[in-house]
């Protein structure tokens, strides 16, 4: 029962991050309707920003953060204008060839910058372990969870309440009706943008506190189970990328624990094909009517 309960917190911290990177995902298909494959190399970005400016540097930790979201933010609205902006367009296939280009970039360029060996995060927080009934969850694991609930009820609100998010909802419904309304197509998305990539910053931090050491190709496996997990709690869903995350999570560390490590990533994508067969829009996602 203790190994159950211990392998569903480190389902829940897994699925927590993985969830955080979808929800970067699950932003801009939902109001650009364009996959960004480069956004788990931005959470890579990020967390050099980290060892850079805490590690090296030895800027304290707020800062450290802070400016590891503002370069992430800048990263992927320079991403967008250089790159998507001009494929808006195009064929899906067009836009895909060129996020992975994107991707390779970013790693390439990391690797001439940082090498190609491991580097260690700073420890950023220091949050006490909770033990209850002789089972001890790690701190990281509740700041975890709760910045990714936190983020999750902001992001709703933000998309319902706010002109800005209203702005995109119109933009994700239809683009050429919105600009007749008067809402400028180019800057709403530049704005979904760069809080998907503020998003992957976050992530790259609590990343890096759970896993400890950094390489340039660190964001591609959780970008590619993040972007799984999108499509399994329905992409373009904000609760949908949050309960897909956590989900992909947890099926993976009881994998892990119960089966074998070998076999998690195939049980994972598994879970994905069958939940696609069943509903396939994802657990929270809407079923599109096409026009013809």
């Amino acid at each position: 029962m203790i190994q159950f309960v211990q392998a569903l917190i480190s389902g829940l911290t897994l699925g927590s991050i993985y969830a955080l990177i979808a929800l970067g995902y699950t932003m801009v298909y939902g109001i650009a309707k364009m996959l960004n494959f480069a956004h788990g190399d931005i959470i890579m970005i990020g967390a050099y920003s980290v060892i850079v400016t805490a590690a090296t540097v030895g800027m304290p930790p707020v800062f450290a953060v802070l400016i590891s979201i503002l370069v992430c933010a800048v990263l992927g609205v320079t991403i967008e204008f250089l790159a998507y902006r001009p494929l808006r367009q195009s064929p899906p296939l067009t836009v895909l060839i060129t996020a992975i280009g994107v991707s390779y970039l970013l790693q390439n360029v990391a690797l001439l910058i940082f090498g190609s060996e491991q580097m260690s995060t700073p420890m950023m927080f220091d949050i006490p372990d909770l033990t209850i009934g002789g089972i001890t969850v790690d701190g990281i694991t509740l700041l975890t969870l709760g910045v990714t609930a936190v983020i999750m009820i902001a992001l709703t609100l933000f998309i319902n309440k706010t002109k800005v998010g209203k702005a995109m909802r119109a933009v994700s419904e239809d683009k050429e009706a919105a600009e007749l309304m008067g809402i400028s197509v180019n800057k709403t998305i530049t704005i979904t943008f760069a809080i998907g990539s503020a998003l992957a910053a976050v992530a790259s931090i609590f990343f890096g506190a759970t896993y400890v050491y950094i390489k340039p190709t660190t964001g591609s496996m959780p970008g590619i189970k993040a972007f799984t997990a999108a499509v399994f709690g329905g992409i373009g869903s904000i609760p949908g990328a949050m309960l897909g995350g956590i989900l992909l999570g947890v099926i993976e560390k009881l994998s892990m624990t119960y089966i074998s490590t070998l076999w998690s990533d195939a049980i994972v994508f598994g879970v994905l094909v069958l939940v696609l067969v069943v509903k396939p829009s994802g657990l929270l996602g809407k079923a599109q009517r096409e026009k013809v």
